[in-house]
């Protein structure tokens, strides 16, 4: 089971702005001797952090959003290092713990300007740690998350599935793309925060296991859509380099946000194997949800994310959407919606 074939890892990191962007770049890890694993991504909230927190040697001014995701990014890392090597219990707690001690070290600037929505070091996370049984046919998997980047798990049979639950106050998918509402809780240095996570104790292999953030699922029609980029990049590509690269074109032919995504096929015999058995999958997807799919979206960026005076509507808002694109969208998500939630975490009470 543990050998270089099963194991397909490939990462993308985009930039909507050349060295503007704030989402740190994915994390991908595989501890060969104890078989466990992590892959994880991370999205600074330019919304609630935009003010400079930092100023880099060559003067570069580096946004509260930059270094949260980054420092996020580290305390994730050497937590994971430490659950690997059996210092460290795995779960929520211990995580929170790493991202909100390493948060609270890193350089950041006292705004005189408050409010509710303005955040130290703010920034998501949507993690996946999964661990081999000794069977060698299944695998422990535990999402851990805070905000609104995601986790899925993704299969020929089942399709998505989304393994985290956005910290907004509305949780339909669908409902998501088109309002965008705000996080009501995210990792920062100033305030409390949780962080989320469900686990599923045996999971099957094959499989292929996926993070992103929100520039890849928060920019098109439907939650389907999403599938169908990652299938149709994977059925065009010849190996997983080549599939990296068509995502990150792809992503950024549609998304007016930064974009990051880790990506892990486990149990796979090869490249060709992988995208062979996910051909039949790619075909359903484009037969079943993806006939009458209108043009590509084109979005104005989350006012979250970046500041704009007067933007016009976002093209997946009410205001912007006819009556027979919501209609392809409703009818399209009630077809798809529950195999994508087969795994979704039970909603929680409010975070307080």
């Amino acid at each position: 089971m543990e050998s270089e074939q099963a194991f397909q890892a490939l990462s993308v990191w985009t930039e909507r702005v050349p060295d503007k962007g704030e989402d740190a770049e994915p994390f991908v890890a595989h501890h060969w001797e104890t078989g466990q694993g992590l892959l994880a991504v991370f999205d600074g909230s330019g919304g609630s952090g935009a003010a400079t927190a930092w100023q880099a040697p060559d003067g570069t001014p580096r946004t509260g959003a930059w270094v949260g995701a980054r420092t996020a990014r580290l305390a994730t890392d050497c937590w994971f290092h430490e659950v690997a090597t059996g210092g460290e219990p795995r779960g929520p707690e211990s995580l929170h713990t790493y991202v909100q001690y390493f948060l609270s070290k890193a350089p950041q600037r006292r705004s005189k300007i408050g409010g509710t929505m303005r955040r130290q070091l703010p920034t998501t996370l949507a993690a996946l740690y999964y661990r081999l049984h000794p069977d060698g046919r299944s695998i422990e998997l535990q999402s851990l998350w805070a905000g609104d980047s995601r986790a899925y798990v993704l299969t020929p049979g089942s399709g998505l599935q989304v393994l985290t639950r956005d910290h907004t106050q509305e949780s339909d998918a669908l409902e998501l793309l088109r309002t965008d509402p705000p996080m009501t809780n995210l990792a920062c240095a100033d305030r409390d925060f949780e962080v989320g996570s469900q686990q599923l104790s045996s999971y099957a292999l094959p499989c292929v296991l996926v993070t992103a953030t929100d520039g890849y699922f928060g920019y098109v029609h439907t939650p389907a859509d999403f599938e169908y980029v990652l299938l149709r990049t994977l059925h065009e590509a010849h190996d997983q380099d080549e599939w990296a690269d068509l995502l990150r074109r792809e992503v950024q032919s549609y998304t007016a946000d930064d974009a990051s995504l880790a990506l892990l096929a486990l149990g796979y015999r090869s490249f060709t194997d992988l995208r062979e058995q996910f051909a039949g999958r790619l075909a359903h997807v484009t037969d079943r949800y993806l006939r009458n799919r209108p043009p590509p979206l084109v979005r104005s960026p989350h006012p979250a994310s970046e500041a704009a005076s007067g933007p016009p509507p976002a093209a997946g808002s009410p205001a912007s959407l006819s009556a027979g694109i919501r209609a392809w969208q409703d009818e399209t998500w009630h077809a798809y919606r529950a195999a994508y939630e087969t795994h979704l975490p039970p909603a929680p009470e409010e975070f307080a």
